[in-house]
């Protein structure tokens, strides 16, 4: 009996303890993913140049943004300094998921960067019977990467609800959400391309597709 009242104790102290303690949550850090090729590997097209001050700079900053503003939004219980936190948080994890996508969407020509798919592909298929050819796909993704003003990103995504293949535009760094599953970006941010190709920003969106990695873009649209 003795015992049983001191196990019976011990287990409440031990429960009283654990409701009085603050629950601690540790959130896990972002960092930059590992490139699959050097920075220069995308030449004549993309420049290493621009490729490692993108990487290295560029994403990094939307990791490092991240990463704090997580940790602030984590530290405080004062609702208005979480709201505030949501559009950093938006912007900075909206960059490390875009740019994240961006570097498996691109492949040296070596590795198969530019190289369409066979006419039994399902993503082939999907891109004939929507657009009619890879051209045309490419020459519609070009037309609104065009139309954007001031910074964004264009997408090839897939409807996960119908199945459709679909062409929509991001501003800044939003991140393609559901219900589309982003199959090839393009980003047209200057830093993307201005080292190169100055202010003649088309030319970079119709040298980007020699290094476009569709294998890759097709693994999203069966996955």
């Amino acid at each position: 009996m003795a015992m049983s009242l001191l196990r019976t104790s011990a287990a409440r102290r031990a429960m009283m303890s654990t409701r009085s303690s603050p629950a601690v949550f540790a959130r896990g850090k972002a960092t930059l993913p590992d490139l699959d090729y050097d920075f220069g590997a995308l030449e004549p097209y993309i420049s290493g140049q621009i490729m490692e001050l993108h990487y290295t700079k560029h994403h990094q900053t939307y990791v490092n943004g991240y990463n704090t503003a997580i940790e602030k939004f984590d530290s405080t219980s004062d609702i208005k300094s979480q709201i505030e936190l949501q559009s950093l948080i938006n912007f900075h994890g909206g960059g490390h998921i875009n740019h994240s996508l961006f570097w498996k969407n691109l492949a040296p020509k070596s590795a198969g960067g530019g190289e369409l798919l066979g006419p039994k592909s399902p993503l082939s298929k999907a891109i004939e019977g929507k657009y009619g050819s890879y051209d045309k796909l490419m020459g519609t993704v070009n037309a609104q990467l065009a139309a954007i003003q001031g910074s964004g990103w264009t997408w090839i995504v897939k409807d996960s609800t119908s199945g459709d293949l679909e062409i929509i535009n991001k501003a800044n760094q939003d991140p393609v959400t559901a219900p589309y599953i982003p199959l090839v970006g393009i980003d047209a941010w200057e830093h993307a391309y201005y080292l190169q190709y100055k202010n003649v920003k088309v030319d970079y969106f119709k040298a980007i597709w020699n290094v476009v990695n569709w294998k890759e873009a097709e693994k999203r649209f069966l996955a």
